[in-house]
């Protein structure tokens, strides 16, 4: 099995014994596949753009191109990526305004999936005051004994570094 929401929905129907999923045909059903894929599907594209973008005037290139590479990065990061990434986090902070979690009221594994484009925001810088909620969401994440569990196994979560 290959992408990412595949691989959740597969572990999920497998072994997850009724769990990290809504009953079928309920409203939070809806919202855990909107989410379970909202996270590869739309907000990872512009993070990786940017991701990419920060870094060609970084590259090795001719030292006269440099100043062209910057420019054509500065502008794309400028006019089209951050004001995506902007519009996404203002999004995701909206719809935890009145839920905990991305689904309603019950941690699923849309939330797992979305923690990852969250972090991605936040290691970019992308989190502050403005958005509370999703600082809030991203602490719940953290304090879940599952997650602690991971970390002990697997050392420490560094991302884009």
């Amino acid at each position: 099995v290959a992408e990412s929401g595949a691989i959740v929905e597969y572990l999920v129907d497998r072994y997850g014994k009724g769990r990290l999923k809504p009953a079928h045909g309920t409203p939070e059903q809806r919202r855990y596949n909107y989410w379970l894929h909202y996270a590869e599907g739309s907000a990872m594209p512009p993070l990786l753009m940017s991701l990419v973008f920060s870094r060609i005037p970084k590259q090795p290139m001719p030292f006269f191109a440099r100043p062209i590479a910057k420019a054509i990065a500065d502008k794309v990061l400028g006019t089209f990526i951050a004001p995506q990434l902007n519009q996404h986090r203002a999004f995701l902070e909206s719809e935890l305004e009145d839920r905990d979690w991305f689904a309603g009221a019950e941690f699923t594994a849309a939330d797992i999936q979305m923690s990852f484009p969250v972090e991605a925001f936040a290691a970019r810088g992308g989190l502050g005051g403005k958005q509370s909620h999703l600082s809030d969401w991203l602490a719940r994440i953290h304090a879940r004994p599952a997650y602690q569990r991971a970390l002990t196994r697997g050392g420490p979560y560094e991302l884009m570094r």
